[in-house]
């Protein structure tokens, strides 16, 4: 083995070589000594703690955008730019309720996201049961303090994934591959 002057070293054999490079990058980290207190699980969980009082204020935010994305469905019609405001309002909804506090609601948005993504003519999506999801996803934010919310949300949203999962089926008669997705269980934990 033979050393290169810049500390690299050459390992020689009969039919190759192999080079080490230096390792100069232990000189570039320095090690600080753990904080005793320091907890990133504890300061996460407090951060969330310190915003929760603004979760509700948020979801009925979202409410708001999802109502205004049908709204303008019904205005100006199933264009591509009101249909990706209202699967993205719902997916957003989808996505932020168990962290917001209102894990009941993500199912009826998810059933929505599923009815806008997999319908393959948008002009055939029916804005009557658009109208439906949207209803339900507000109605179980606005009712969330009720005793009974989950069974209800429960009950709501599976009627409204049959409802959709029915149109879809028809739909989709011509696309086997989507029918497999369609008819697999949801992914979102139920209430």
């Amino acid at each position: 083995m033979r050393m290169t002057d810049d500390s690299s070293s050459v390992a020689v054999f009969a039919d190759h070589e192999v080079i080490k490079p230096p390792n100069d990058l232990r000189k570039a980290i320095s090690t600080a000594p753990p904080a005793e207190d320091d907890d990133p699980v504890a300061r996460a969980e407090k951060a969330l703690a310190d915003l929760s009082s603004e979760f509700s204020n948020w979801m009925d935010l979202e409410c708001e955008r999802l109502d205004a994305a049908r709204h303008a469905i019904k205005k100006s019609g199933l264009t591509p730019k009101a249909k990706d405001a209202l699967f993205h309002a719902a997916h957003d909804i989808k996505g932020e309720a168990a962290t917001f506090g209102y894990p009941a609601v993500a199912s009826a948005a998810d059933s929505l996201c599923r009815l806008v993504e997999y319908t393959p003519d948008v002009t055939r999506l029916p804005v009557t049961l658009i109208d439906q999801h949207v209803d339900a996803v507000r109605a179980i934010i606005r009712e969330y303090g009720r005793s009974d919310a989950a069974d209800l949300a429960r009950m709501l949203t599976q009627r409204l994934r049959e409802v959709t999962d029915d149109f879809l089926a028809v739909e989709n008669s011509a696309r086997p591959d989507v029918l497999d997705l369609i008819q697999a269980p949801s992914l979102i934990p139920q209430p």
